[in-house]
């Protein structure tokens, strides 16, 4: 029973449950499924599917990560992010809202949900490491960007052409300016501003779901508003049918791109919302690997009721825990919510008009928006900075999965970059301070013997970083105006060491007994003393230049009388 509660959460929080969280669970699971409707009919939009597949996607994948997800505060369904790349990645091969679209469309659904399910039984729910935070906040930057922007045309009651290039939607926003119809974008306009205000006045209060209400009566009740914007329509009343998705090789194998950038853009932004609202909540536990099989088998199992790609969503998950929810049952409440709304009440959408759907999108996604952070790397690490705006200006002008990639591309260079290039600092005796030993450019009290050159490297040596060693060494030898007679390796920041940096040290022993230079180590740490060892540099040094600590190896340097007590105790093994 233990293994599989392992597997199905649920089973742990269940057979505890107290009384007590019901009222918290209860409040938590209505506010967010009432949040839902409106947020889930707006995603679907972007996504280029009927409003009503929002719905779906919101109903059964809900309920089935309340059963095998590891985060209780996390709300799951669309999202605008993923929507965005859905419509992106299926545009071309389908029109929008197409029969054919919308197979594609849960099809994609189904992949994803296997891939992360794949990648969790597998246990690979580190490859979220990869998506460094400054390429996370460019790629979320360029896609709030870009789904706000192509909500424009609807606050402008223009006909623009979906894009997820930002110039391109600007360009061709530019040339229909004098189309405008001022009646949509007057209605836009208060609509953003009503939702602001709302929030500015009481983020308790569910102002999407206010916005839809008002905005739904006035239309229905002014005939001069019906006349002159567009509204949703009619919307299916009843639950998606069970259906098998349409697996068709050739749509596979195009889809498998988009498939794997979802997948794990999918599972980041699940993993990273549950871990955030798990740092407010000490109850709150979360398994990277089990989230990655929960979000999975809840896209799998959707896809078969008409289900598009879920995640776990920003906003939902902070109306949660801000609503007070305990456990999961408030996402199960919520998918009630979900479904009484398809059973009953979709006839209230009808006149629903657009553009309160584009306003409630590009406020959402605006604040996605980030500007603070990258202004705090700008100031403090240039190369942060530049990987944010490169993913950043790439996502916005070439495309959302290229974004992703060369941004991991970017990450992984400078990964490299700095395991090749580490940081080496020479070290000096800190004047009254004893025995002491600290980097020359971090304190002013430092004194340096010019025969002997002391210098901490700050990484384990291997076959990218071995030759940058040696030629530091060099360079830091040849900068003495003296000639250096005894080099002290502090080895306290080597971790590890593999088998062509053991070569190459071998070969640097050699040239410094050819050129009557003495080298030292001190402070090496066990993997590397065996390594040392197994490799014969024990002896071919000589045991008496390995030492426990730097004072140690610049006494030997200058020939200082070891005291037999071990005051200054040397290490010879």
């Amino acid at each position: 029973m233990n293994w599989l509660s392992r597997y199905i959460p649920i089973l742990n929080w269940a057979k505890n449950y107290q009384s007590s969280w019901f009222k918290g669970d209860l409040v938590a699971g209505i506010t967010v499924g009432v949040l839902l409707i409106p947020q889930g009919m707006a995603y679907a939009w972007i996504a280029g599917l009927p409003p009503e597949y929002g719905l779906y996607a919101s109903l059964v994948p809900t309920f089935i990560y309340s059963i095998l997800g590891t985060s209780r505060h996390a709300g799951v369904g669309p999202v605008a992010m993923d929507s965005l790349i859905v419509a992106t990645s299926i545009g071309l091969m389908a029109a929008e809202g197409s029969y054919q679209y919308i197979q594609l469309a849960i099809l994609l659904g189904f992949m994803v949900g296997v891939l992360q399910l794949l990648f969790g039984i597998i246990k690979l729910g580190f490859i979220v490491n990869f998506l460094s935070r400054p390429v996370i906040t460019g790629f979320t930057s360029a896609a709030a960007l870009i789904i706000g922007i192509n909500q424009f045309k609807y606050i402008l009651g223009v006909d623009v052409s979906r894009s997820s290039q930002i110039h391109q939607l600007l360009h061709d926003l530019y040339f229909v300016l004098g189309d405008i119809n001022w009646v949509s974008f007057t209605f836009g306009l208060v609509a953003i501003a009503t939702i602001l205000l709302l929030k500015r006045f009481s983020k308790a209060i569910p102002s999407a779901l206010v916005l839809v209400v008002v905005g739904t009566a006035l239309v229905y009740f002014v005939g001069f508003f019906q006349d002159n914007m567009a509204v949703i329509g009619d919307i299916p009343e009843g639950l998606p049918a069970l259906t098998t998705p349409d697996l068709k090789w050739d749509d596979i194998k195009f889809l498998i791109p988009a498939a794997f950038a979802l997948s794990i853009i999918g599972f980041t932004e699940a993993i990273s919302i549950a871990k955030s609202a798990e740092e407010k909540s000490e109850e709150s536990h979360t398994k990277p690997n089990q989230e990655l099989i929960a979000i999975g088998t809840s896209n799998i199992i959707g896809s078969f009721f008409s289900s598009y790609i879920v995640t776990a969503s920003f906003s939902r998950t902070a109306v949660n825990q801000s609503s007070g929810n305990k456990t999961p049952l408030a996402g199960m409440i919520s998918a009630l919510i979900i479904l009484l709304t398809l059973l009953f009440l979709t006839d209230l959408f009808y006149f629903l008009p657009e553009v309160i759907l584009a306003a409630i999108i590009i406020v959402a996604v605006f604040g996605l928006i980030s500007i603070k952070v990258p202004m705090m790397w700008w100031k403090t690490d240039k190369k942060e900075f530049a990987l944010y705006l490169i993913t950043l200006v790439v996502t916005g002008t070439v495309g959302i999965k290229e974004g992703i990639f060369v941004g991991v591309v970017v990450s992984l260079l400078l990964l490299v970059l700095r395991a090749t290039k580490p940081h080496v600092a020479v070290m000096g005796k800190i004047s009254g301070e004893g025995n002491l030993y600290r980097n020359v450019d971090r304190f002013d009290n430092v004194t340096v013997d010019p025969e002997i050159l002391i210098i901490r490297f700050d990484e384990g040596l291997y076959y990218a970083n071995i030759n940058y060693f040696r030629d530091k060494l060099l360079e830091l030898e040849n900068d003495r105006s003296e000639e250096v007679k005894t080099i002290i390796v502090d080895s306290s920041g080597i971790n590890s060491i593999d088998s062509t940096a053991i070569y190459e040290i071998k070969r640097m022993i050699i040239s410094y007994k050819k050129r009557e230079v003495t080298i030292l180590f001190s402070g090496l740490k066990g993997p590397v003393r065996d390594e040392f060892k197994k490799h014969k540099i024990y002896s071919m040094l000589g045991e008496d230049h390995f030492f426990v600590s730097i004072e140690n190896a610049v006494a030997y340097s200058k020939n200082e009388a070891f005291e037999a007590k071990g005051k200054i105790a040397r290490q010879s093994n």
